[in-house]
């Protein structure tokens, strides 16, 4: 960590995570004693149903729904303060990264477009959380976490399965847009440009072929102008697209550029999982490594819009 985050730790953070730490004990105790004295009652109950009409699953039921029952009540005490670390941490981390943060969007910023341009896939039910807004190199950006699900049927039961989970990127982008250009990856394709069809209606998007075979190899280009997708997407933008695919450890990113109220918009679409957490609720508050893992997952998000908006003539070091 740098001096600022260092001393962000000593002076505010630690002693503040020291301070709640017998709050902490008392919901994990809490938690412990509901879910083991449910998991006992489900169990009795389960005995006593099975001493009525002897079946074998009755106090394995009892035991399950009892443990269950007791997670949910026994949990929501440190679900609370989870949630209110987490918060305090993302707020005064992005403070010093002179950002704004917000533990849900007030609007998902651009999500139908997201969708529209076949950045996401089809889901159920969504939620949203971390939401960061701020400014880089002239360019206002944002970016929160989705969480998309899709409900599924498997014989006569139905189930819940996550299709995205990670972080969309809405940035001004700092050169001149025109028409529609969208950087996807092989796999969805065909969903993908259905959507796109449906949206846009007489707008065709045409497969764009590019020189760089490593970009190639990751992403597939479709636009509305050859031309201006040939523009927006010059070797050094491409590199540094590449460069965000292996940050991001190879998690689907996807993107697009268009043109927003007048300006030239970059949306950025990546499955990188659950960040900006506040750790675990079992271990002691007061541990540094708790900021470590929030500040990596932010400062490489923000290194990344950075570089992309980077004009080239600045060069691709720093």
């Amino acid at each position: 960590m740098n001096e600022a985050f260092q001393g962000l730790w000593r002076e505010t953070l630690e002693p503040w995570l020291a301070s709640l730490e017998a709050e902490r004990k008392t919901s994990v105790s809490r938690f412990i004693a509901w879910t083991g004295g449910m998991a006992l009652i489900g169990l009795a109950a389960g005995v006593y149903f099975y001493t009525r009409e002897p079946e074998f699953m009755f106090p394995l039921i009892g035991t399950f729904f009892g443990l269950v029952g007791g997670m949910l009540i026994g949990g929501r005490r440190m679900e609370r303060l989870r949630k209110s670390i987490k918060a305090e941490l993302n707020s005064k981390i992005a403070e010093v990264c002179q950002l704004n943060y917000a533990l849900a969007p007030p609007e998902p910023a651009r999500f139908a477009t997201f969708r529209a341009y076949g950045l996401l896939p089809s889901y159920t039910r969504c939620s949203f959380e971390d939401h960061f807004s701020g400014e880089r190199l002239g360019c206002d950006f944002e970016l929160y976490e989705a969480h998309l699900e899709e409900r599924r049927r498997s014989g006569k039961s139905t189930h819940w399965v996550t299709v995205f989970r990670g972080v969309l990127i809405r940035i001004n982008f700092p050169r001149k847009v025109e028409g529609v250009t969208v950087i996807t990856r092989d796999a969805g394709i065909f969903n993908g440009l259905a959507a796109l069809g449906r949206s846009f209606g007489s707008k065709k998007l045409e497969r764009v072929a590019l020189v760089d075979p490593e970009f190639e190899k990751a992403f597939e280009v479709y636009g509305t102008d050859q031309v201006l997708a040939r523009y927006m997407l010059d070797p050094a933008f491409m590199e540094r697209l590449v460069r965000l695919e292996k940050a991001l450890k190879g998690k689907n990113v996807r993107a697009a550029f268009d043109e927003h109220s007048g300006e030239g918009e970059l949306l950025i679409a990546a499955e990188t999982g659950n960040q900006f957490e506040a750790g675990s609720m079992f271990k002691p508050l007061a541990d540094e490594a708790r900021i470590k893992t929030i500040i990596d997952d932010l400062t490489r998000v923000i290194d990344i819009i950075e570089n992309l908006v980077k004009p080239p003539e600045l060069g691709e070091g720093g």
